[in-house]
């Protein structure tokens, strides 16, 4: 008998490991009677049909799907028309949509992202317009510049209202990757702020979903375009030959981590360090510490440490940035390190061998992960 209800156990346990959570999307949408609705899942490799159902006269339909382990994204469609939305987990979407139009008539609820997506969606569609009827009024060079400044005052607009005022919201991700025709809105390769803004939403997605495949995306896509602004500043700056560079002792540095305790540079002889001179409160910032995040784990473990300085004036600002970087963060308000390293701005950053003797700077490199695998 015993042996009978640890069986009924086992089973009642297998299920419920097997057994999936889900989200709804739910709603309504009039004038649509006998058309098709399908549900699209947006992965990056292109979309994949999940369900569909022909809408009778009332318009009424319901889709569950499996729930994502990571916020992702979904389509409603009919013929060509579409309706984006995201899914955190188990919610219920509800969307209300008249059809035909329905991609620029509809209504959402239960989610404040899906609300925000459907604004953005709205405003993509308004810049589509006033593109086409620019191309009515000008033309050559005069209608570049006056499409490239209507992108900007967009690009404005997005930044500030929806991406820096919510980089952890699946909102501020869809906004990244919106085209205008074909062109990305957002272009990372091109701009030194759309590099910056990518790194701000990847960012979050590296910290709390770094397995899932959209931050592997966006942190690819921030590093690339970072290495690539790295090799175009090398170039500006004329690099100076790695064999002319005469190599000195450390100029050793006492400053007080988060923690309070008192950090050198003479105390890490023996290990590698990356010498990086840092402000959070700047746009660069987020893009740095995600670059940084990616050495330190590739390298961390065969001698590589990074000691950190920070000029920040707020200190509370500034613990609260530092909590949970791995590394050795410590802060000089007064800036007198600057001085000690002919630091004129930052990010800025030096590498240090394991004698403690002073490599390079950073426009001394070309790359600076070869340099630091060089010094392993």
């Amino acid at each position: 008998m015993r042996h009978f209800f640890m069986g009924i156990l086992a089973v009642a346990a297998l299920g419920a490991c097997s057994e999936r959570e889900h989200f709804t999307v739910e709603g309504t949408i009039e004038g649509a009677q006998d058309s098709m609705l399908y549900l699209h899942h947006m992965a990056l490799s292109g979309p994949t049909v999940i369900d569909s159902v022909r809408l009778t006269a009332d318009g009424a339909f319901s889709f569950k799907a499996d729930a994502p382990e990571a916020p992702d994204f979904y389509v409603l469609r009919i013929d060509g028309q579409i309706i984006n939305f995201s899914v955190d987990s188990t919610e219920t979407v509800s969307i209300r949509a008249k059809y035909p139009g329905m991609a620029a008539n509809y209504t959402v609820s239960g989610s404040d992202n899906c609300e925000r997506i459907r604004q953005l969606a709205l405003k993509q569609q308004a810049l589509q317009r006033q593109a086409i009827a620019l191309q009515q009024g000008y033309i050559g060079q005069e209608l570049a510049d006056s499409i490239d400044a209507l992108v900007d005052r967009y690009k404005q607009d997005v930044v500030k209202n929806y991406i820096f005022a919510g980089p952890d919201q699946t909102s501020s991700y869809f906004a990244l990757f919106q085209t205008l025709g074909q062109m990305p809105i957002f272009n990372p390769h091109a701009s030194r702020d759309d590099m910056r803004t990518f790194g701000a939403v990847a960012t979050y997605w590296d910290t709390f979903f770094p397995e899932s495949e959209r931050a592997q995306n966006l942190r690819n896509i921030t590093l690339k375009s970072m290495n690539e602004a790295r090799t175009v500043q090398a170039r500006e700056n004329q690099v100076i030959d790695a064999g002319k560079v005469i190599q000195s002792g450390v100029v050793d540095l006492r400053l007080p981590d988060n923690k309070g305790q008192m950090r050198t540079l003479t105390e890490l002889k023996g290990r590698v360090v990356l010498l990086d001179f840092h402000a959070f409160a700047t746009s660069e910032s987020a893009a740095r510490i995600l670059l940084l995040r990616e050495l330190y784990n590739k390298y961390h473990d065969r001698g590589l440490e990074i000691y950190q300085v920070s000029i920040d004036p707020d200190e509370h600002f500034w613990k609260q940035q530092v909590a949970q970087l791995p590394w050795i963060t410590v802060r000089d308000a007064e800036g007198e390190s600057l001085a000690k390293y002919n630091v004129q701005a930052v990010p800025e950053f030096f590498t240090i061998d394991r004698q403690n003797q002073l490599q390079k700077r950073s426009s001394q490199m070309d790359d600076l992960e070869a340099e630091i695998r060089a010094l392993l």
